[in-house]
This record gives structure tokens, C-alpha cells and sequence, in this order.
């Protein structure tokens, strides 16, 4: 695997949404690949977490091509879909709402939603901290939060087959349906992700409370869920 340094600042931020623009049209297909289909029970079960009455007002931010944003419409709820990648959100079906943004520059009002969502997109926003007060900004107080992000099992056989399959096997799989540079940052990408107590922590100081995280699945993926902070 390449060792090349991975991209900080403006200049991350430019090659994301050029590599997110390049395997729109493949995302959807090479996620169900990598996951074996898993990722929509594990998006089932978030939106499910943020045990929202229906038809309240929740923004789906880094929304791809709208996985979550479509689970969020089927179980009732008005989402909104935002993403750094106009090519992302083009691709996407059924998509009514959606709005191209920067995580850390939302152009919405304070506190004009019930609730966020976000999957697998932590680790490639530029600036976490400023994403998280822009989640917090948005939510109106007591609305929900539940975020999915990739993490690795923590002892014994699942960890080295899922290091196997998501370092050598995922980035090969990649070049051969998709684009090769963007499946071989995929696993690089962890890099960036503070660990989860991190994480928690800097909810907490972005105004979230009661901030829980689980292990999906032995630590296949990994959850946040909070509350708004009155």
C-alpha cells in the first residue's frame, strides 16, 4: 500500500469531493460488495436509535448517494440530504431534499432540525470539531444525533480477517469496478479518526449529551447516539 502522506486542510478537502465525484455512479454497488449487504441493517437500526416521533425534520449530513437518507424516509421521517460531493448527491436516488455542503459551514438555521444522521464520513471531514458544533448548531435542543463509523474488531480472529479483507481485499475490489487511487485511501483514511472516548468527548463539548457508543457486530462498525443539550 502506498505511503504516501495523506492530504490536511484545504487541500483535503479538494481531493475528497474530486474522489467522491469520481465513484458516485459506483458507490452504491461496491458498499454492498465490501459489506456483504450489512451496512442497510446497521443504517436500520440508526435511524431506529434516534427514537424521533414521525415526520420530524432530520438532515442526513455526508449523505452519498442517500443510503441513509432513503432509511430515514421509510421510517417516516422528512429527511434533508447534504453532502461535500455535488456528484454524490446527483447520483443518488430518490432524493427530494439535498443541498451541497461543507460539514463545517452548514447553510441551515439554528436549530432547524429534529435530529442528524450521518454514515462513514467522519474520517474524511477536514475540520471534526467544527462539523460537530455545526451538528449541534442545527439541532434544536433535545433533537437526537446517530452517527455510523467504520472501526476494527478488537482481539483475535475477526481482527485479522477484517484487517485482511478491509486493507488488501477492499482496496483490490475498488480498482476493479471502481476507481483505484479512492479504494486505496479508504482504509489510509482511518488515519484521521480520533479514537472513540475522543470522539465522545469532543460531542460533549460541541453541546450533545448522553453520548453513547457501541460496537456493531464485534466491532465491525462502530455507533454514536446523543441528545441535544436544552
Amino acid at each position: 500500500m502506498s505511503a504516501t502522506p495523506l492530504p490536511q486542510g484545504e487541500e483535503k478537502t479538494r481531493q475528497v469531493r474530486a474522489m467522491f465525484d469520481a465513484i458516485a455512479s459506483r458507490y452504491e454497488f461496491v458498499n454492498k460488495l465490501m459489506t456483504f449487504g450489512l451496512d442497510s441493517r446497521w443504517r436500520r437500526r440508526a435511524v431506529a436509535d434516534l427514537r424521533l416521533p414521525p415526520s420530524s425534520v432530520v438532515l442526513d449530513i455526508a449523505a452519498g448517494t442517500g443510503d441513509f437518507t432513503r432509511e430515514l424516509n421509510r421510517q417516516g421521517q422528512r429527511a434533508v440530504a447534504t453532502d461535500l460531493s455535488y456528484g454524490m448527491l446527483h447520483a443518488g436516488r430518490q432524493l427530494r431534499n439535498r443541498v451541497q455542503a461543507d460539514a463545517s459551514q452548514l447553510p441551515f438555521r439554528t436549530k432547524s432540525f429534529d435530529g442528524i444522521t450521518c454514515g462513514y464520513a467522519l474520517r474524511n471531514f477536514t475540520d471534526l470539531a467544527s462539523a460537530f458544533d455545526e451538528m449541534a448548531r442545527v439541532t434544536r435542543p433535545g433533537g437526537r444525533l446517530s452517527l455510523l463509523e467504520v472501526a476494527e474488531p478488537a482481539s483475535g480472529l475477526l481482527r485479522t480477517g477484517f484487517r485482511i479483507w478491509f486493507r488488501r481485499v477492499v482496496p483490490f475490489i475498488g480498482s476493479l469496478v471502481s476507481d483505484r487511487a479512492a479504494y486505496r485511501y479508504l482504509p489510509q483514511s482511518t488515519a484521521y479518526l480520533p479514537t472513540s472516548s475522543e470522539i465522545v468527548a469532543m460531542l460533549n463539548r460541541s453541546g450533545f449529551t448522553a453520548v453513547n457508543h457501541r460496537r456493531v457486530m464485534g466491532g465491525l462498525s462502530q455507533q454514536f447516539v446523543a441528545t441535544r443539550a436544552s
